[in-house]
């Protein structure tokens, strides 16, 4: 429906302001006399705090107040907790250990938050910060995911010597058993998957304020999920109505899972703001980032194939380790990779898989959803499985791949893991990506690199995820006002996917109203009623179906007031293009004019309710199913181990495709994370001391322009029948196929010397290791 509706390539509603520097981010926002605070934290990766001395610091100029563990428990507040059930090895309950607000005894990782300066300054709250004198006793620590679980390693809690916290198990171990005891091959592989940092545009930050005449708090933060912050706050923490609690949630630099809803400095910014009187703010700074933030990935997956004599998989079997971290805060720590790692399976007939994930605990950050969420994971082990497969029993890889690929006619698909494909062309996609990125030039690209002395590698890979999950809803709300003119109030969270935009489409195709007199609002849970938030890609399918049902719930009031305007039934009346028109005739008024007079009282139909504002809730019947074919060629330096990506194709199906602008972009943000964490980008502790390594930019590698490639990006859509625009998202695609056909490309390049094993990142001084270590072999 004209230049607006789905479909159309809308240059986003957003960046004009954007661009001009007119955004309003949680660091924009300052009000009068706001103190600033800033946290003390544990410079030791396992300790015990003997004492913690705030003399010093309190006597100090300008300081407001220094504030300790021992504060927060007096002050009775409470704590968020873990509630999915799960159990350790033995059948007991699942050890969970809380996150303190504030340390009181023991720090747990390096960046344990142990003391709070308020202060009327940043710099005099930093000096007062650096005044306080803890009293450590250091213990061993334990950083590293293999090493966690092993005999004598430091326990993290002298609770849970062994460091499991819990186990989970998914598929029918009994059948997958029975597959690989009558299997005529067997391959296996361990693959790390490392951990990494969103590494957003905007560090984190919060602005507590309370008002003593209402008794209510507001929090000021870039979060995903404004009212679910909310929810925990009043309920979890503050224990009061969630009317007194406020949060409000502008613009966010960049979020990817990573800026969910459970930190402690948002209820310590209003705690202390509360106690004081005064608003409290903090700014997250860079340095303090991946000390202060949750972490993504982070596992390590022992996974194998059963093969029958004519190379059909017919069985899967994976044992998983998954870093945790020092705290289990919410159930958020355990949504990777344990909610969605039954795509492991990728798009392929395995009748039988078991997957085993032991959950455990170190003295590192807690993990939690980073984009993709475990199904980059997934498609990682996978994908890379298929590749070392072919390669150990010489047979062609897109060959191994078709032979045991889904046809659409075997769809829908009951997986042995739970996941339920509904819809796809895994065939297609193949087909069309091969073509794509020009497969068949490859072997005189490979020649052409060899000429050069680069070595030339190819990565081709399917990719599916689950996506925007069927256990929480989505609100939207049309509200017109007496102009004619809009308001659209969204229950998700924007951080740059371009929402105003996309939702505007989505209004515009079922109303025909003009974008530019339609204004956007999400992100304050007094002004929103209810949501969810923005995570797993489900804006579009879960909040965008809720626009389109409440749009028609607009439309349906509509014909009633223009059938009385009109002077005729409300069956004759039919709309389309922001116009009611009685059927066979020009008899018509449009929406706006509907709009308008629906606060009139004396031009309504008798017995009406004044105004237009509709609203509904969507919560869809099953997930969906993303997927998609990655293409990748890179070229090697064998003399200094340096990877250039060189060439990418990506064919995707995300169902009903509401803007290929704003799809791109999500493809490419996705792609470029993905081929981050497989070149450069990770996390690292020495495993000795449990010294965090790479907390800067000058440690932690970051993709630049020069990283990337061209990229050509194609749809292939196939729309759900799961929700009523079809949509099956697009946030996390880029990611879910980038790591594994990047890691494939590496491999490919490096087969012909020898090199079989290498995990990410693939840094120059690790391939460099592996070809010297391939070539002495």
């Amino acid at each position: 429906m004209g230049k607006y509706g789905i479909g159309q390539p809308v240059l986003r509603f957003e960046d004009p302001r954007l661009l001009r520097g007119q955004g309003r981010f949680i660091h924009d926002v300052n009000l009068p006399g706001q103190a600033y605070a800033v946290f003390l934290r544990s410079p030791h990766a396992h300790a015990k705090i003997r004492s913690v001395d705030t003399v010093a610091a309190k006597a100090l100029p300008g300081v407001v107040a220094v504030y300790t563990g021992a504060d927060y428990v007096a002050d009775g507040l409470g704590m968020p907790k873990v509630n999915m059930p799960r159990k350790r090895p033995d059948g007991s309950p699942m050890f969970a250990p809380p996150r303190p607000a504030l340390c009181v005894d023991r720090v747990r990782y390096v960046g344990d938050p142990v003391a709070m300066v308020v202060a009327d300054t940043l710099a005099r709250a930093k000096d007062a910060a650096d005044a306080i004198e803890v009293d450590y006793e250091p213990l061993r620590s334990v950083t590293a995911t293999d090493e966690a679980t092993q005999p004598g390693a430091a326990p993290v809690y002298d609770e849970c010597p062994d460091n499991i916290s819990h186990v989970m198990e998914r598929g029918n171990k009994a059948a997958t058993e029975a597959a690989f005891a009558k299997a005529a091959k067997i391959i296996r592989r361990r693959y790390v998957v490392t951990r990494v940092h969103a590494q957003y545009m905007e560090p984190r930050g919060t602005l507590g304020v309370y008002d003593p005449g209402e008794d209510r708090m507001t929090l000021y933060a870039d979060v995903q999920y404004p009212h679910r912050v909310r929810q925990m706050l009043a309920q979890s923490i503050f224990r009061v109505p969630e009317s007194k609690m406020r949060v409000i949630g502008g613009d966010v630099g960049g979020g990817f899972g990573t800026k969910g809803w459970q930190y402690v400095e948002h209820r310590l910014t209003v705690w202390a703001a509360r106690k004081l009187l005064r608003p409290v703010k903090w700014t997250c700074e860079r340095s303090e980032a991946v000390m202060a933030d949750e972490h993504g990935r982070d596992n390590i997956g022992d996974i194998e194939l059963a093969l029958d004599a004519d190379n059909r998989f017919i069985g899967l079997r994976l044992n998983m380790l998954a870093n945790i971290g020092a705290y289990i805060g919410s159930d958020r720590n355990l949504l990777t990779p344990f909610g969605q790692i039954g795509t492991v399976v990728g798009v392929y007939d395995i009748p039988a898989a078991y997957v085993h994930i032991t959950g455990l605990l170190s003295n590192t950050n807690p993990t939690a959803p980073y984009r993709g969420a475990g199904r980059p994971e997934a498609i990682y082990l996978i994908e890379r499985l298929v590749d070392d497969i072919a390669r150990e029993l010489g047979v062609d890889r897109l060959e191994l791949r078709r032979k045991n690929m889904l046809p659409a006619a075997r769809l829908p698909y009951q997986s042995p893991l739970g996941p339920y494909y509904d819809c796809g062309e895994f065939a297609q996609n193949l087909d069309m990506a091969l073509k794509l990125a020009d497969v068949d030039g490859f072997a005189a690209r490979r020649e052409a690199s060899k000429a050069r002395g680069k070595l030339r590698g190819l990565g081709i890979v399917n990719a599916i995820e689950q996506a925007a999950g069927t256990v929480q809803p989505e609100y939207a709300e049309v509200r017109f006002n007496p102009s004619g003119t809009a308001q659209l109030l969204m229950g998700t969270k924007a951080q740059g996917q371009g929402h105003e935009t996309m939702y505007k489409q989505i209004l515009h195709e079922r109303l025909g109203i003009d974008p530019h007199e339609v204004q956007f609002i999400d992100g304050d849970t007094d002004r929103v009623a209810f949501g969810m938030g923005t995570m797993g890609s489900r804006s579009t399918v879960i909040g965008g179906s809720a626009l389109f049902l409440a749009a028609g719930k607009v439309i349906e009031k509509g014909k009633k007031v223009a059938a009385h305007m009109l002077e005729a039934s409300v069956d004759d009346i039919e709309f389309a293009d922001a116009v009611f028109k009685v059927k066979g005739t020009d008899k018509s008024v449009t929406l706006k004019q509907v709009a308008m007079t629906c606060f009139q009282a004396g031009k309504l139909p008798p017995g009406s309710e004044m105004g237009l504002y509709e609203n509904a809730t969507y919560l869809s019947p099953k997930d969906t199913f993303p997927n998609g074919c990655h293409v990748c060629e890179v070229e090697v330096d064998p003399e200094t181990g340096h990877v250039q990506l060189d060439r990418y194709a990506v064919v995707d199906d995300v169902g009903t495709v509401i803007n290929p602008i704003g799809l791109k972009g999500q493809i490419h943000g996705g792609v470029a994370q993905g081929v981050g964490q497989i070149l450069m980008e990770q996390v690292v502790w020495d495993r000795q001391s449990g010294q965090l390594m790479t907390a800067s930019f000058l440690d932690y590698a970051m993709p630049r322009a020069s990283t990337m490639s061209n990229m050509e990006i194609k749809s292939n859509p196939v729309p759900t029948a799961f929700n009523p625009l079809g949509a099956k998202g697009a946030g996390e695609a880029g990611t879910v196929g980038a790591m594994p056909v990047t890691m494939n490309a590496i491999m490919d390049a490096l087969a012909p010397l020898g090199v079989r094993e290498l995990d990410m990142p693939a840094t120059g001084e690790r391939v460099w290791a592996a070809i010297r270590k391939a070539r002495a072999a």
